[in-house]
Order: structure tokens, then C-alpha cells, then sequence
């Protein structure tokens, strides 16, 4: 029994040039296929959305696990000559966008770590809200940590108890950590995945051919890889996956659910269930819902390609008035680009959208966001609409305004990072937007528009009522600047 390393060449960090949130992660696990590596390489490809400045697989073979991982795309760490060496039956892969911890091969998951003789991995989406106390009492008895992730704090907790029951170990780190995870592991010889109790990210399960299980972050991975939607991961179960079948387990006492709605209006690809309803025509009833509170004299309808697409289409329909693609987007424009010179300023804006002159030109403008969070890019754009000759341009916003941090696995941990909470009304904030008016959906709309119940939900980026209060120095580097 043994562990093989292989990391990725490092890439360029992603020049992040929209101004959109970022999710922690996308997870993926496997059990029961020959080419089990191969099947994760193209379960992470569909979850690229959700992370994409590192990816790994980790693979067991029943007596050893293989591992690569490195920083970039799925198809940068990735290549036919690298999955050749993952050999195995069951993998778990991951991709990442750090909300803890900074973006270096260090903090790459999964990870993978060494204890009696034996090998675990593990792999997570979600933030740990007590993560920072828990890592400082484990280091005052001894603990040294490899990473500067909320993550590892997981496999240190299991350490004491894994010399009994494997499941006994996870039980108990898991009933110690907060916040939001959803979390899939690998052993020599199974493959676990558990979702936190409240159920702030989601977690589905899935069938392939009848012999063998899938697990993954959004449900467009099975679609990719031709499994079988069976159900998602209910809060706080853990299920396990051996030889001799599926396992469940429900040890922790049952709460009100707290799934994150922004997985609904901006996280999740459209063709993903997610929390039991299509993402796409909830997006849809977003665009119904806006178009009902709130209709400008305009001429057209559009989107920024492509946040905002499915809610335009929504409230096009709504409302009767035409939707229109007022910018087209390059989808040839790469991660990374030489920058511009000061002189070249206005080329971010333009690298990835360019405006449909003739469209624009003497219109009345209604663009419809899914979500405005630190502004600056959606300002540029306003500014490049009028400069292209539009006459009025309005927006509609799919949610209501984002006034809080989130502390459970979204980039905007800062107050101070958000437009809303910086510039406080609504006309402020269109004053700083360059626009003529500016609505954004009712918190009652939203919710309706998913077809689930309010308490189902965790609204707190907009309402600052935090289901697990965090506490106040929760930061993406906090890790870091903990050892100075």
C-alpha cells in the first residue's frame, strides 16, 4: 500500500475581470468503474463554473491512492498521458475558487494525507466558520498543518479517533465544525460523501449503469457522463460507499434546512437541479417576477451575456417587450491575456463583450442582471451602452440588493467589498452605475420565484440574519496571517 503524487505545472492566476462573486468550489466522487479517473476528469469538466484556479483526482485501487493535482483549468492539469497513471475503481476530484486560503498548489484539493498506515482524501466545497479556533486548539496539542485551508482542520479532528470505527472518527470531527461543507472523502477501499446539516451546498447522488454510484456538486456531472439523478445528499447524512453496497447515516439532530439561494440566481449552471428545482426555469421565473414589480418605458430587453441571459428571457416574456442580445460576447477570450496599458484602459471592458452598435443606437435600454456585487465592471459596461449610442439605460437586478458578507463559501467576506453596502440606497446606487433607474427584486419575489419555502433558505447576504454567526475577523487569509 502506497500513495503517488503528481503535480500539475502551475498556470497564471485568472485575471478576475467581471466583478461577479465567487464560489468555494465544485466536488466530485466515483465508486464501481474501471476508468474511474477518466469519469472524474470529465465530472470536474461539467463543474468548471465553480472553481477554476486549481483542479485534482485522487484514485484508490483497493490497496493504494494515486493523486494529481495542479493550478488552472480541468483540461490544463488534465491530459490523456496523466489519467493513463490514475489506475483504480473509485476517485473523488475537486475544483477550487479559494475563499480560504490563498490560491497556491499548497491549498489544492483533494487532500491527501498519510495516518497509520493508512490513506485518506478529501475534498470540499463550503466554508468552516469555526475553522480558525478549531485549528488553533489542535495546534497548541501538537497538530502541524499542511495547508492554510478550513479543510484540513476535518481530517486533524478524525486523527484521534481513527484507530476505531472509520465512520465513528468523521461522526465526531464533523459534530465539532460549523458553517457549510459538502464533502466528499477516499480510502484505500470506499468513498464517503456528507453534507452539513443546514445544507448550505449542494450535494446530489447519482447511478451509472447499475453497478456503480456517482456524487457531485450539480447534477449537469451526471448528464456528461450518462448517469442517473437519484436524489440529493439529505442535510447531515453521511453516506458510504464499499463493496458491500450504500451505506447511510443520519447521526446529527435534525435543523432548518439553510440552502444558499444564490446557487439558484447565479452559482449553479442552468441545466442543474439544484435543492430539487431546475435552475434554469427558476432563473426564468426570476425575469417573471421582475417584470411584474417593475416596468421602465423601454424599447428592448437584454442581458450581460451570460449572467443575467435566463432572467432577461424571463422578463422579456413577462412583460411582451423584445429581448435582445444588445452585446455579444467573445467565447474565445482565454483565462489569462496580456493586460492593457493605462492608455488601453477600456480594453477589459471590451475583451469579452462588444456592444451591437445599430441595435443601440437611440434606445431605451433595460438591462437584467442576476446580481450586483462590487459594481465597478457593470459601471464600464453602462458607460461603453451609452458611449455606443444608447438613449436611456435602465436595469433590473434578480435579487435584492447583496448587503452582507457571506462567511459559508462565497469571495465576499467584506462589507466594505460590497456596492450596496457601500453606496446604501437604491439611487445611489444607480447614480454610481451611470444609470436612469434601477430596480432590484423584492426579497418576497425572489423567493416565490424558486417554488420553495422562505425557511428553506439562507438570506442573510441580504438580510444579515446569519443562521451560524461567524466571528468577525473570518477572513479569505485568515489562516495566513495567523502564524505572523
Amino acid at each position: 500500500m502506497g500513495i503517488d503524487h503528481g503535480v500539475g505545472k502551475a498556470v497564471k492566476k485568472a485575471v478576475q475581470t467581471d466583478g461577479k462573486p465567487r464560489d468555494a468550489c465544485g466536488v466530485f466522487a466515483v465508486y464501481g468503474h474501471e476508468e474511474a479517473a477518466r469519469l472524474t476528469f470529465f465530472g470536474l469538466f461539467a463543474l468548471q463554473h465553480r472553481g477554476q484556479e486549481s483542479a485534482g483526482i485522487a484514485v484508490a485501487d483497493g490497496c493504494r491512492i494515486r493523486e494529481r493535482k495542479g493550478m488552472g483549468l480541468v483540461s490544463e492539469v488534465f491530459q490523456e498521458e496523466n489519467l493513463k497513471k490514475l489506475p483504480g475503481t473509485m476517485a473523488i476530484g475537486h475544483v477550487r475558487y479559494s475563499t480560504t486560503g490563498s490560491s497556491v498548489i499548497s491549498n489544492a484539493q483533494p487532500f491527501l494525507v498519510h495516518h497509520a498506515d493508512e490513506y485518506y482524501a478529501l475534498a470540499h466545497n463550503g466554508n468552516l466558520v469555526n475553522a480558525q479556533a478549531l485549528r488553533s486548539a489542535l495546534e497548541d496539542k501538537g497538530s502541524i498543518f499542511q495547508s492554510t485551508m478550513d479543510s484540513e482542520v476535518i481530517i486533524h479532528l478524525m486523527a484521534p479517533h481513527l484507530k476505531d470505527r472509520f465512520e465513528d472518527a468523521l461522526v465526531n470531527a464533523l459534530s465539532q465544525v460549523r458553517g457549510a461543507y459538502s464533502v466528499v472523502m477516499l480510502t484505500k477501499d470506499k468513498v464517503i460523501a456528507t453534507r452539513d446539516p443546514r445544507a448550505f451546498r449542494p450535494l446530489s447522488l447519482g447511478r451509472l449503469d447499475h453497478h456503480g454510484w456517482v456524487i457531485a456538486s450539480e447534477t449537469c456531472a451526471f448528464d456528461l457522463i450518462g448517469a442517473q439523478y437519484l436524489r440529493d445528499i439529505e442535510p447531515g447524512e453521511i453516506v458510504m460507499i464499499d463493496e458491500s453496497g450504500l451505506r447511510s447515516l443520519n447521526p446529527f439532530p435534525a435543523v432548518k434546512p439553510c440552502h444558499c439561494i444564490f446557487e439558484m440566481i447565479y452559482f449553479a449552471r442552468p441545466d442543474s437541479q439544484v435543492f430539487g428545482e431546475n435552475v434554469y426555469l427558476c432563473r426564468k421565473r426570476l425575469g417573471h417576477r421582475l417584470a411584474k414589480e417593475f416596468q421602465p418605458g423601454v424599447d428592448l430587453v437584454m442581458p450581460f451575456p451570460d449572467s443575467g441571459n435566463y432572467a432577461a428571457l424571463g422578463y422579456a416574456e413577462e412583460s411582451g417587450i423584445p429581448f435582445e442580445m444588445g452585446m455579444i460576447r467573445n467565447h474565445y477570450v482565454g483565462r489569462t491575456f496580456i493586460q492593457p496599458t493605462q492608455i488601453m484602459r477600456d480594453f477589459g471592458v471590451r475583451v469579452k463583450l462588444n456592444p451591437v452598435r445599430p441595435l443601440l443606437r437611440g434606445k431605451r435600454v433595460l438591462i437584467v442582471e442576476d446580481s450586483i456585487i462590487r459594481g465597478t465592471t457593470s459601471r464600464n459596461r453602462v458607460r461603453n451602452l451609452r458611449e455606443n449610442g444608447a438613449k436611456e439605460i435602465h436595469m433590473a437586478v434578480s435579487c435584492p440588493p447583496t448587503r452582507f458578507p457571506c462567511p459559508y463559501g462565497i469571495d465576499f467576506s467584506s462589507k466594505g467589498e460590497l456596492l450596496a453596502a457601500r453606496e446604501g440606497s437604491v439611487d445611489a446606487i444607480a447614480r454610481f452605475l451611470g444609470l436612469e433607474s434601477l430596480h432590484y427584486l423584492s426579497l418576497e419575489g425572489m423567493v416565490a420565484a424558486t417554488g420553495m419555502p422562505a425557511d428553506q433558505f439562507c438570506l442573510s447576504c441580504y438580510t444579515g440574519n446569519y443562521p451560524i454567526v461567524p466571528p468577525e475577523s473570518l477572513e479569505k487569509l485568515c489562516f495566513e496571517k495567523q502564524g505572523k
